[in-house]
């Protein structure tokens, strides 16, 4: 039976969306924010096997899912989209994976965490004490989630894992 491209892809962002949900239940709090790493692996892994508009896609339905099953907060999905959109664009301009990590991590770390002031002040009701008051937690989560993804990425290619994955973008 012949599958395609497609479907193939669709599998593969709905493996990627339920790793970052129950990968939120690894998250920490720091600073009024929870820093959930394994997004930000997600996002890599995303970005480099799918493109950058899936890895955007994958990062807003796990901020969903997580928001609807109470293990996230609204700057979920600044901190994560931001960053998949970032790394995204990075790896599909250099197909390189450090460039991409670095991509993510000041993606999600400096402008998802400028990005999530208005939305802790104007949709959570918070009383932020400055503009750059969640870019220290969001740069604590992402290079976490960063150094994670480049360890697997690293991994699973030499293992060959990304010549079998339908329509790799590596």
């Amino acid at each position: 039976m012949k599958t395609d491209d497609g479907t193939r892809k669709l599998a593969l962002a709905g493996v990627l969306t339920a790793v970052a949900v129950v990968g939120s239940m690894l998250g920490f709090p720091v600073a009024g924010s929870k820093c959930a790493p394994v997004q930000h692996m997600v996002n890599i892994l995303a970005a480099v096997t799918m493109g950058p508009w899936w890895s955007v896609g994958i990062a807003f339905l796990a901020s969903l899912l997580r928001n609807l099953l109470g293990l996230g907060s609204l700057m979920a999905f600044p901190g994560s989209m931001v960053g998949a959109l970032c790394c995204g664009l990075m790896y599909k301009a250099v197909k390189k994976l450090a460039p991409t990590c670095v991509a993510e991590a000041l993606g999600t770390g400096i402008l998802g965490g400028l990005a999530a002031y208005p939305v802790a002040k104007f949709l959570m009701g918070a009383e932020p004490v400055g503009l750059f008051v969640y870019v220290v937690p969001f740069l604590i989560s992402t290079v976490a989630g960063s150094i994670l993804a480049f360890a697997l990425v690293t991994a699973l290619e030499k293992g060959g894992v990304f010549r079998q994955l339908p329509g790799a973008q590596r």
